[in-house]
């Protein structure tokens, strides 16, 4: 797995998967804005849409958590 841990690749995927389609807001921005208006309405895939274009947001934050881990040491 150590494409997870390539900073170029997570940039990449957060930029296209993470945001695409990108008109007329980023999508995993419409997503969020649902879930958080009570999810009303979602199908089983609307969730999983929210998580493959969530999944390189997660996997940015987790660079960035053991970035912050490692330096403390």
């Amino acid at each position: 797995m150590q494409i997870l841990n390539d900073w170029k690749f997570v940039l990449i995927a957060c930029l296209t998967l993470g945001l695409a389609p990108f008109v007329p807001e980023p999508h995993i921005w419409g997503k969020l804005r649902w879930v958080a208006g009570g999810a009303v309405g979602m199908s089983a895939m609307d969730w999983l849409d929210l998580a493959w274009h969530g999944l390189p947001w997660v996997a940015l934050l987790r660079l960035v958590v053991l970035k912050v881990v490692r330096s403390e040491k």
